[in-house]
């Protein structure tokens, strides 16, 4: 720890301060805050009683949508012929699809039932551009039996065999979808209905768009020309470039069925949403936006938030940074904590490259770089450009990043203070306590930066991370 750190956090007084849960991976860290901190959090929804049974009853009951029955038996084939593709999320995300309670089983008997064969499913990873699934991780997400007794295989966006070309968008984006998807006689796609920070909310059309697409597809609905936009942010759907995108490239394509959930703060189902691909999906979406929205009516010196689920590596913990930017004041600080326990901490080998020309250059000589027609497009280039937004407006110093899993030599690629240099001395391996005291420090500082200027910062946490998303009434 230096000096003016150590001799900042030893100046304040945390007495009559109260404690706040900060989720930190599967665990919680006790961090104590100032009693006037505000604790911005999603409104309670009750989860799900039986998610099994409404599972059962959104399948028997769809959206705007025959059933799965009806769809096999007006297909042109004997249900025994008929080839079916299903689209699922990889770890990033906490769709519950694993045993009677979780969506992929039951979905799994209603087509059985229907006549269709199990050698006649085809599972895809919807990957994205992020890294192939695990054996393990394919186990832990779908199930043991799943996996013994379906074919499931990972998209690859940059493998040119395997995909299709199906045309043109109306922006002039030429899109190559996964063969094995394209070619499927009845197409159902499944997923996760929460916020994000690029196509306003996730599930429905993403499962194909960027999911299953190729990168020359995703080079252009993660361009600048799109993420640049205003309305490319979290809960926006209106005039959202990314949103338009990834639901024209979805129709074009032709879903028969989708079946997403929406999770409370807990991570338990709150809600089950099937049937067509535009209606349930907006069905899901305004009732997610219900409880996810957090009215907020000023903006704080100070946001103290956390990775949650999706902060298994920093690529992915941006959604928490820019989420709280409507929480700060220009100038502020953001306070990140994230249990970075990806096998790869930071992100795959381009991110990595990326995020430290943004360190090197800056967000406008990172976006000058990305934009020049000279620049040939990236992978994973989109990320560090919306790490760019959260250092707009609170600058380098006004971030600082804690976590246990990345060096300190490795954070020197990344933007933003290492909250390792909040710690005492070196540690000798990563622990709960650890991770508190490092948070906790930080918060210390922040604070202490403040009142060396003699002003009294206002604090706040966001108790949900990512997904509670603080909106400017």
């Amino acid at each position: 720890m230096r000096q003016e750190i150590k001799k900042s956090v030893k100046s304040i007084d945390t007495s009559g301060w109260k404690t706040v849960a900060v989720e930190f991976g599967p665990d919680f860290l006790d961090i104590s805050v100032p009693r006037g901190c505000v604790e911005l959090s999603m409104k309670d929804v009750p989860a799900l009683a039986d998610p099994g049974a409404e599972i059962r009853k959104v399948l028997s009951h769809p959206t705007h949508s025959p059933t799965l029955g009806e769809i096999v038996r007006k297909k042109a084939k004997p249900p025994g012929d008929l080839s079916v593709a299903i689209t699922v999320s990889d770890i990033t995300r906490p769709v519950p699809y694993r045993g009677e309670e979780g969506i992929l089983v039951p979905l799994l008997k209603e087509l059985e039932s229907a006549g269709i064969r199990r050698q006649n499913v085809r599972i895809i990873v919807g990957t994205g551009t992020h890294r192939p699934s695990t054996p393990e991780e394919k186990v832990t997400m779908f199930g043991e039996s799943v996996v013994k007794e379906y074919f499931i295989t990972d998209h690859v966006c940059e493998d040119l065999d395997s995909l299709t070309y199906i045309g043109k968008t109306r922006r002039g984006t030429k899109v190559y979808l996964n063969t094995l998807f394209h070619s499927a006689d009845i197409r159902i796609a499944t997923g996760l209905v929460e916020s994000h920070f690029m196509t306003g909310v996730s599930g429905g059309r993403k499962a194909i768009c960027p999911g299953l697409v190729d990168k020359r597809t995703i080079e252009k609905f993660h361009s600048p020309e799109y993420l640049e936009s205003p309305f490319a942010d979290n809960l926006i759907l209106e005039g959202n470039p990314c949103h338009e995108e990834s639901l024209e490239v979805a129709m074009t394509v032709g879903v028969d069925f989708i079946i997403n959930v929406t999770l409370d703060k807990t991570m338990r189902m709150t809600g089950v949403f099937a049937g067509d691909l535009e209606k349930a999906h907006m069905e899901a979406y305004r009732f997610m936006r219900g409880y996810v929205a957090i009215p907020v009516d000023r903006e704080f010196d100070i946001v103290l938030t956390h990775g949650g689920y999706p902060g298994r590596n920093h690529y992915q913990t941006a959604k928490a940074a820019c989420a709280s930017l409507p929480a700060v004041k220009s100038g502020g600080m953001i306070i990140v904590a994230a249990d970075n326990r990806d096998v790869e901490p930071i992100g795959g080998p381009e991110y990595k490259s990326l995020i430290h020309l943004l360190k090197l250059q800056g967000t406008e000589g990172y976006l000058k770089i990305i934009s020049d027609p000279a620049w040939k497009f990236t992978k994973d280039q989109w990320e560090p450009e919306v790490w760019g937004r959260v250092l707009r407006k609170v600058g380098e110093e006004g971030l600082i990043y804690c976590t246990l899993e990345i060096s300190k030599e490795d954070h020197c690629i990344l933007p933003g203070q290492c909250g390792l240099d909040f710690l005492q001395s070196r540690r000798k391996k990563p622990s709960l306590d650890v991770a508190r005291a490092m948070v906790q420090n930080a918060l210390l500082y922040a604070l202490s930066r403040y009142r060396e200027k003699g002003v009294e910062p206002t604090v706040a946490f966001i108790k949900e991370g990512p997904y509670g998303i603080p909106v400017k009434v």
